[in-house]
C-alpha cells in the first residue's frame, strides 16, 4: 500500500522503536500518526496527534476508536519484557503481565481495529514481534511464550482479514538497541533500521518481515537443524547463567 498519505497509529510511540516508526511513517509521507502513549508528552509537530493507549485498557482503547476512525495502518509496538524463566522465576507475575500485554493487549487492538480499517479500505495492520516467537530462550522464556502467542495470532488474523483485503505483517528482530534491551551487552540492531524496513515492508505488500540480521540467521538455524539449535539453548541454561531484571 501507499504510505504518502496515509493516517497510521502506533502504540508505544513515544520511545524507542515505536518513536523510530512514527518517525518513518513520516519520512514516507504519513498525513497523520496518532501517537500512542501510556503517558502522553507534548509533542510539537502538526502532522501528531499524541493518544493516552494503555493496550491493556479497555476504555483507552475504546476512546482510541473513537478518535482514529481514520486510520488505515496500525502498527502494534507496545510490549514488555521482564526477562525470567519459566519455574525458575520467583512467581508466574512476571508471565501473567507479558502474556496480558503482548498477546492480550495486541489482540484487544487488533479485534478493535479490525472493523475500521475494513471502513477505510483495508490497509494494513503491523505486529511487532520477535525471533523468540519462534523458539525458547531458556533465560527469558516467558517473554517467548507471550510472543511465541502473539505470533500465532498474528498468523490467524491474517487469515480471518485477508478478505477485506487488510494486510497482516509479522516483524521479526532480536536485540534492538532502546530500553527494553539495556540488560544485554549482545549485539543490538539499530530501531531506526527496524523501522526502515517495516515501513518498506507495507509498501511493498509483505507479510513476513526479517528485519534484521538475527532474525535472518535464527530463521537459517532454525530451519537447517532445530535439534542443534536447542542443545545450544541448553548449554546456556545448564551453564548457571542467570539473567534478571
Amino acid at each position: 500500500m501507499n504510505i504518502k498519505g496515509s493516517v497510521a497509529l502506533v502504540t508505544g510511540a513515544n520511545r524507542g522503536l515505536g518513536a523510530a516508526f512514527v518517525q518513518a511513517l513520516l519520512h514516507g509521507g504519513a498525513q497523520k500518526v496518532y501517537v500512542g502513549a501510556r503517558t502522553p508528552t507534548k509533542i510539537s509537530d502538526p502532522r501528531l496527534q499524541m493518544l493516552k493507549l494503555d493496550i491493556t485498557n479497555r476504555d483507552d482503547i475504546a476512546a482510541a476508536t473513537e478518535t482514529c476512525q481514520d486510520v488505515n495502518i496500525v502498527i502494534n509496538n507496545a510490549g514488555i519484557m521482564h526477562g525470567s524463566p519459566l519455574l525458575a522465576a520467583p512467581s508466574m507475575d512476571s508471565a501473567r503481565a507479558e502474556m496480558e500485554t503482548n498477546y492480550f493487549g495486541t489482540l484487544a487492538m487488533c479485534r478493535a481495529f479490525a472493523p475500521i480499517l475494513k471502513r477505510n479500505g483495508g490497509g494494513a495492520l503491523v505486529n511487532m514481534l520477535s525471533v523468540v516467537s519462534w523458539f525458547t530462550y531458556p533465560l527469558n522464556s516467558s517473554y517467548g511464550a507471550s510472543k511465541a502467542a502473539e505470533w500465532s495470532l498474528t498468523n490467524g488474523i491474517r487469515m480471518e482479514l485477508r478478505a477485506q483485503g487488510t494486510l497482516v505483517v509479522g516483524v521479526y528482530a532480536g536485540f534492538i538497541d532502546t530500553g527494553m534491551a539495556y540488560q544485554t551487552d549482545e549485539p543490538k540492531a539499530r530501531p531506526e533500521d527496524i523501522a526502515t524496513e517495516t515501513i518498506k515492508a507495507i509498501a511493498e505488500g509483505r507479510e513476513d518481515v526479517m528485519a534484521d540480521q538475527s532474525s535472518k540467521e535464527m530463521r537459517a538455524a532454525l530451519d537447517a537443524d532445530p535439534q542443534a539449535f536447542y542443545q545450544e539453548l541448553q548449554q546456556v541454561w545448564d551453564s548457571g547463567t542467570r539473567w534478571t531484571c
